[in-house]
């Protein structure tokens, strides 16, 4: 898995604007704050995984599980050009992830 390009793109979506304080939704704003932890957490996770395919597999699904947690926040809280690249981002990182997990995985 390149996890050189996930890293860089989630390091990217870590650094959250002020969108969705400037939208005055309180909840937006924490659960923003609650995605970037998701993402650090699942990165390292990634970083983690050995060569084990099985503990690699349960890696990946919690990866893809948290893709999509974070994408229905950013889909809810941005806007703009910040909320199409954050998606693209993280549904990029889920289909990448589904796609190993469908080749690699059993079950």
């Amino acid at each position: 898995m390149p996890i050189l390009r996930i890293a860089a793109a989630l390091s990217v979506a870590v650094a959250f604007s002020t969108s969705a304080v400037a939208q005055g939704d309180t909840t937006c704003a924490r659960d923003l704050l609650v995605a970037q932890s998701m993402q650090r957490q699942a990165l390292d996770q990634l970083e983690q995984a050995d060569g084990d395919e099985a503990k690699n597999c349960r890696v990946w699904r919690r990866h893809v599980e948290t893709m999509r947690r974070v994408a229905s926040v950013y889909g809810r809280c941005l806007s703009g050009s910040e909320r199409s690249e954050r998606l693209a981002q993280v549904q990029g990182s889920d289909r990448e992830f589904s796609a190993a997990i469908k080749a690699r995985c059993k079950g």
